[in-house]
């Protein structure tokens, strides 16, 4: 198989990285079959995986190293990709007359809690709550940063909360927050869990403007009273709204503008959805520090948060994000570095989303699979070659059986595949 057809998109990418000055080829050559593995659908995870779904030429084993003992630096890596990731999304802002988006959020990856016998634990586990399955589960907390567009999302930075380093998740937020450096206008986009005072207070001190929703029961104060969001909703009458339109759905809002907790002059839209009762059980608060956006711009806004979630789906269901078996500290953030780095991939290859760039790939793949099985017919070359060129992967020997009878048939080859 021509290796460098099969791997140049990825090793174009790398070179607009800038990678190759700061890596060895070696390192890149493990670099650039990790990501095509990544890529490969069927790909669990696991050093296993990313050995055959590669077709990497070396011992398993040689991957375990790199992961735990290469002297590779991932941070390194982030960098480069960082600083390309915020020219692209400034470039697509700056020509589309659009603001920037950074959105903040965690998620679980969960792990199998170790017996209390186990001597390899997966280094950095903790038990996590989690409010999609409503009852805590054990794996790895990891707070994420996108940067994104009204069209094109990258997951820019993380940090693994650790409950024993004693940072919080919001602390944790700020510092993802001083990585950036951009100079157009941003907003942070966060959900109920996130907007405390320290976090908001550091987001205007760097500049950045803040879309965020906020708990019912966060203070308010009309004419100078305090009351809880949810207690002052009971006051609002449907006359007192007005409806606004994001995407499908419709609202019912009241802007309210002075102060809150923590604030002395924002907006906070309390909203619900038309079709249901103005009740505080559906009552949705949501915050913006910038006063001069309107209502629609303040929902639609927000509604630009859902790309992170897309991130955590995509990435747990197609990169196994969260299903790796590496166990010590620091192979296991560079899995998820290089995780980041794949998804991103997957965005440039298409110049569109993620799911129509990993589409796209793993077209190109497989039609380079069958070019390779159709021009061995078409040469001659004995199966055991073939086998050896795919690593015998089963997987791959049931395309090879599938488009080889093809081959057989119409190459008058002496090659011959057996049934798997």
């Amino acid at each position: 198989m021509n290796r460098l057809a099969h791997y140049q998109g990825i090793h174009k990418f790398f070179t607009m990285l800038g990678l190759a000055l700061y890596f060895s080829k070696p390192v890149m050559k493990h670099l650039v079959h990790i990501v095509d593995a990544m890529l490969t659908k069927g790909f669990s995870g696991t050093l296993t995986d990313l050995h055959h779904w590669s077709f990497h030429p070396n011992h398993r084993t040689t991957l375990s190293h790199f992961f735990t003992k290469s002297p590779w630096d991932e941070e390194t890596l982030l960098r480069k990709l960082q600083q390309w990731m915020l020219h692209r999304v400034e470039r697509i802002a700056k020509q589309k007359n659009q603001p920037l988006f950074v959105s903040i959020d965690d998620t679980i990856c969960q792990k199998t809690k170790p017996s209390s016998r186990a001597t390899h634990a997966i280094q950095g586990c903790d038990w996590h709550y989690s409010h999609t399955e409503k009852k805590s589960i054990w794996g790895h907390s990891l707070v994420w940063l996108m940067v994104h567009t009204m069209t094109q999302a990258f997951p820019f930075a993380f940090r693994l909360y650790d409950k024993a380093a004693g940072k919080s998740k919001g602390e944790l937020a700020i510092e993802l927050l001083s990585s950036l450096d951009v100079r157009r206008p941003v907003y942070l986009l966060m959900d109920s869990w996130y907007p405390s005072q320290a976090l908001v207070g550091a987001c205007l001190k760097k500049g950045l403007h803040v879309i965020a929703m906020l708990k019912t029961n966060r203070i308010l104060y009309p004419k100078g009273i305090a009351i809880q969001a949810k207690q002052f909703a009971r006051y609002i009458e449907s006359n007192d709204t007005h409806l606004v339109t994001v995407g499908e759905e419709r609202y019912r809002v009241y802007r309210y503008e002075g102060s809150l907790k923590g604030l002395d002059d924002a907006v906070v839209l309390l909203a619900w959805k038309a079709d249901q009762p103005m009740t505080p059980e559906h009552l949705h608060c949501v915050l913006s520090t910038d006063r001069e956006l309107s209502d629609e711009e303040i929902l639609r806004y927000y509604a630009q948060r859902w790309s992170i979630e897309c991130f955590f789906r995509q990435a747990k269901d197609q990169l196994k994000l969260d299903g790796y078996r590496v166990r010590q500290r620091r192979a296991v953030k560079g899995y998820w570095i290089l995780v980041q780095l794949a998804y991103v991939y997957s965005i440039v290859e298409s110049n569109r989303d993620f799911s129509t760039g990993l589409d796209l790939l793993r077209t190109k793949k497989g039609h380079r699979l069958v070019e390779f099985i159709y021009h061995a017919a078409k040469q001659d070359i004995p199966i055991d070659v073939v086998k050896k060129q795919l690593q015998w992967h089963k997987g791959y020997l049931v395309c090879l059986f599938l488009y080889g009878n093809y081959c057989y048939e119409n190459c008058s080859s002496t090659v011959y595949i057996d049934a798997i």
